[in-house]
């Protein structure tokens, strides 16, 4: 009995001291990793501002610089404008570039060919045969205010690094462009590298700062430097996204190093510093209090003068065993422990429990099917091997009665499953997601908690909510859409071009069209307004049959209308979309009576824009007047708007 008492006595006072060892180790090294994490938030933080000052102070020098080369370019074409017989005489454009402070000077012809450059062999180059020199062409067609202001790169000609300025000539069909080494801008890029910046950071011995890159996991500056190869744990940038609040990280040479990371635009800053080092002097603290600990435990066994019984210690087990199992969703499990009479009492009263939730589940589950409401509940503990739910689930998720009965009996799957739905909610609504087309549920789930510290369960309700997003999408149909054409309505059109407009790629434009049926009142007074209903509607039914992807059509008012098309290459492709138009009208005439059918004559007035940020309404304008400038001198056809 005596060895029993002090077997146990000693397993628990060493468990006990064992605990407050690691309380104490683990208060220890929370506080050691905080103040750590928080020198390397502050010096992170540090290096965000360095390089956000960088950024704003090379913004300024490129606006600065921008405004300048434009105005040398200007003035160089004023000159050579008014001075015409210096373009052949090369010592004269090296005399004015000198005076200009630029490094070259070219003019360039109508065809894209430098014609004359303060350096010769510069002469002759055709603008078109290098992707460098190609970007200024746009110039030639953009009008006598049109420049260009190109970031530095490689010429075209010998590969120098360059930043070149164009403007468009006025007095002729050409470009002046000038061209300058762009040394202020390249030495204050370099001030923005992460080598630099670190290089003005202190570190503790041991610690390193680097830049991942966020895409593709490389390592982009290191404050030691970049001749070394960023093979370890510590570099990869799967582990450094969960380093945020600071995590523990296999280093080089198999060494672990405490890593925190911060995300900043496209990289993750990250400073790291060796454990052994973080923790070193802890150890010696854990070592002095574990034999203080050790002395308390004598005399603590000392003192003690109690036994727990092995048989109650294993009524215990046993009753532990079957709460698990139940836990674990085997509700048929009858617990029956005895020995003593405190233990059948606590077993009946398990047992009493357990089939009052599984009466409960059952009562709730026929009410709410006895209702006729198209609701259903669930409830499931992730890890269980069990589900409740009601059987309107089945139906509302629109599940075979096998997919059912695999989901119901791994709390997992159906947690996944769940998870899944309601990953894509409804645009624009709460708890509303998509089953399938045409059918929609409302989901509202929380935590339950069941009290004894395990994790925690979770409660659903779903609701049929099909009814309701059809009447929805009805209503919002009615509202945007003409009821006689089919057509969106004014407003709408104007909502839906401004946002098409907006996320148009670069290099595409649009052209916003009014339309204006001709003699349409002759057929209404002709014919009678059904028949004029008929002849709007077949007008309707050709703007609809042209391509969804470069046209957005609407019904303005009585026999007006207005087109968007977009997401063209150019002005050209919006008068082949117009011809085509105007083609589908003469191959759908409109009948006017069981003898009598008219081709459907229609003006329109349009204006192109590759200006995202173009104001629809000044557009819808200026096409109103070129298709009244139509309608006055030749209806029928379509003008643009100049």
């Amino acid at each position: 009995m005596q060895k029993i008492f002090i077997k146990y006595t000693l397993a628990i006072v060493t468990t006990a001291i064992l605990l407050i060892l690691f309380i104490n180790f683990m208060f220890s090294v929370r506080s050691i990793e905080g103040q750590k994490l928080t020198a390397f938030h502050t010096k992170i933080d540090q290096v965000i501002h360095t390089l956000e000052n960088n950024k704003e102070e090379l913004a300024l020098l490129n606006e600065n610089l921008g405004e300048d080369y434009l105005t040398r370019a200007r003035a160089a074409a004023y000159v050579l404008e008014r001075q015409r017989e210096m373009y052949l005489d090369v010592e004269e454009l090296q005399y004015l570039a000198n005076l200009l402070n630029v490094d070259e000077l070219h003019v360039i012809d109508g065809n894209g060919i430098i014609v004359s450059a303060s350096v010769a062999q510069y002469i002759g180059i055709d603008m078109a045969n290098h992707p460098q020199t190609r970007e200024f062409l746009a110039l030639l067609e953009g009008g006598e205010d049109a420049y260009l202001i190109q970031e530095p790169q490689p010429n075209a000609a010998e590969g120098v690094i360059r930043q070149y300025v164009g403007v468009a000539r006025r007095d002729q069909k050409g470009i002046i462009q000038v061209g300058f080494a762009p040394t202020r801008k390249l030495e204050a890029e370099s001030r923005n590298t992460y080598e630099y910046i670190f290089a003005k950071f202190p570190t503790d011995a041991g610690e390193e700062l680097y830049v991942v890159d966020r895409a593709t996991g490389e390592v982009l500056g290191h404050s030691g430097g970049m001749d070394r190869a960023f093979t370890a744990e510590c570099y990869e940038l799967s582990r450094l996204l969960d380093c945020e609040e600071g995590a523990f990280v296999k280093g080089p040479e198999g060494g672990m190093m405490y890593v925190a990371s911060r995300p900043y635009e496209e990289v993750l800053i990250c400073a790291a510093f060796p454990r052994k080092m973080l923790f070193s002097k802890l150890l010696v603290n854990v070592i002095s209090i574990f034999v203080c600990l050790l002395c308390i435990e004598i005399a603590v066994i000392l003192l003690l003068n109690y036994l727990v019984k092995r048989k109650v210690i294993d009524g215990i087990h046993s009753i532990n065993e079957n709460l698990t199992t139940i836990t674990n969703g085997n509700l048929a499990v009858q617990v029956a422990v005895g020995g003593n009479r405190e233990f059948e009492e606590l077993s009946s009263g398990i047992n009493a429990m357990v089939k009052s939730i599984v009466s409960v589940s059952n009562r709730i589950s026929a009410i709410i099917d006895m209702s006729g409401f198209p609701l259903a509940a669930f409830e499931y503990k992730k890890g269980e091997n069990y589900v409740f739910v009601t059987s309107g689930v089945r139906a509302l998720l629109e599940l075979s009665a096998s997919r059912s009965e695999t989901l119901c009996s791994n709390a997992d799957l159906f947690d996944r499953y769940i998870h899944k739905i309601t990953e894509k909610p409804v645009e624009g609504e709460q708890d509303i997601y998509p089953v399938r087309e045409g059918k929609y549920v409302r989901i509202h789930m929380s935590e339950s908690d069941d009290g004894a510290g395990g994790e925690k369960g979770c409660l659903g309700v779903i609701i049929d909510a099909s009814r309701e997003m059809m009447e929805k999408q009805k209503m919002l149909y009615e509202n945007t859409h003409d009821a006689l054409t089919g057509l969106c309505k004014y407003e709408y059109f104007k909502q839906q071009a401004a946002e098409i407009m907006e996320s148009a790629s670069s290099g595409r434009g649009c052209a916003v069209v009014m339309l204006d049926l001709d003699y349409f009142k002759e057929v209404n007074d002709t014919f009678g307004h059904n028949t004029g209903d008929r002849y709007l509607q077949t007008f309707a039914k050709v703007m609809q049959s042209m391509p969804e992807e470069h046209f957005l059509t609407a019904r303005r008012s009585g026999d007006e209308f207005c087109m968007l098309i977009h997401h063209c290459r150019d002005r050209q492709q919006v008068i082949g979309f117009l011809d085509n138009f105007y083609l589908a009208l003469k191959n759908m005439p409109a009948v006017l009576s069981d003898t009598e059918t008219r081709i459907i004559g229609a003006s329109a007035g349009f204006q192109w824009t590759e200006s995202p940020d173009a104001s629809v309404a000044v557009l819808l304008s200026h096409a109103d007047e070129a298709l009244y400038e139509v309608k006055r001198e030749h209806k029928g056809y379509f003008r643009e708007w100049l």
